[in-house]
């Protein structure tokens, strides 16, 4: 078999995890797992860690940016800020007049662009407490979601006639594109919810390069030596790759996350000790 990343593109309706166990079946290999999820009714890029080593590394990859399209459906709201809730019209009041695209933009650079306050959509796997934030909610109770700093880094519109404006969105990790179109809508006065969702970017890796869940085969898995092949690198001897296996650390000091490799393969992530020696050990042996 082969360790590594898989590029799944992820149709509407199917949960990631549906996907995940599609894969697992096609490829009759269980250690699969991924870099995030995609809500059901949201479709794009999957990327799948295929094998125990590359489920090793994947904490590696938690804040990489994505991109996303996003269709926004104004005057009216949702209890899930997507069209997968309860959706109820918004009466508009007197004198209202449907925000035109410059106003929109307006707004979007003033409000939403850069490092900002969000709250997540109270159906959401934020966890309060211990315990997810959607499961208070389906049963009735108080969701209280403190704001947290999320980024966007670009947030371009591509189509716009009102109700519907179609987004393309950048952003770290942790945004919520839902609370993105619910709050868009409160500033405009007239109710917003996220229509429809692609993701079509993480990290490096494209939508445009991913395969549908039942077209996984074991050719299309990236090597994880060519998915670590960015990170600080740092070659072994053979004595140092035995040391590092067995637990032991070695006297060559390194930046977090640097990989071990020996005999042109990643064995290992490196980080620093920390008894002032100089010395690394291994943070995960692969």
């Amino acid at each position: 078999m082969r360790h590594g990343f898989l590029l799944i593109d992820k149709p509407i309706g199917p949960s990631s995890h549906d996907a995940v166990a599609q894969v697992r079946a096609v490829l009759k290999e269980q250690k699969i797992g991924h870099l995030g999820t995609l809500d059901p009714a949201a479709e794009g890029l999957l990327v799948l860690a295929v094998g125990a080593k590359a489920l090793k590394v994947v904490e590696l990859f938690s804040d990489l940016p994505k991109e996303y399209r996003a269709h926004i459906h104004f005057g009216a709201t949702s209890t899930t800020y997507d069209r997968e809730g309860v959706i109820e019209r918004w009466s508009p009041v007197a004198g209202w007049h449907a925000p035109d695209e410059i106003t929109i933009r307006s707004i979007i650079g003033s409000r939403f662009l850069g490092k900002i306050q969000q709250v997540p959509p109270a159906h959401s796997a934020v966890k309060i407490g211990g315990e997810r934030a959607y499961r208070k909610a389906r049963q009735g109770r108080g969701v209280n979601i403190p704001p947290r700093e999320v980024e966007i880094t670009e947030c371009i519109i591509e189509r716009y006639a009102y109700p519907h404006l179609h987004l393309k969105v950048a952003c770290g990790s942790g945004t919520y594109i839902r609370s993105l179109a619910h709050d868009l809508g409160q500033v405009l006065q007239c109710g917003g919810y996220l229509e429809g969702l692609k993701r079509i970017s993480v990290g490096e890796w494209s939508v445009e390069d991913a395969i549908k869940p039942g077209m996984a085969m074991w050719t299309k898995v990236i090597p994880l030596k060519d998915v670590l092949a960015a990170f600080p690198k740092l070659e072994l001897t053979d004595a140092q790759a035995e040391d590092i296996k067995h637990g032991r650390s070695i006297a060559h000091e390194t930046a977090p996350d640097t990989i071990g490799w020996n005999e042109g393969l990643p064995i290992a992530v490196l980080i620093p000790c920390r008894d002032g020696t100089r010395q690394s050990r291994a943070r995960k042996v692969l």
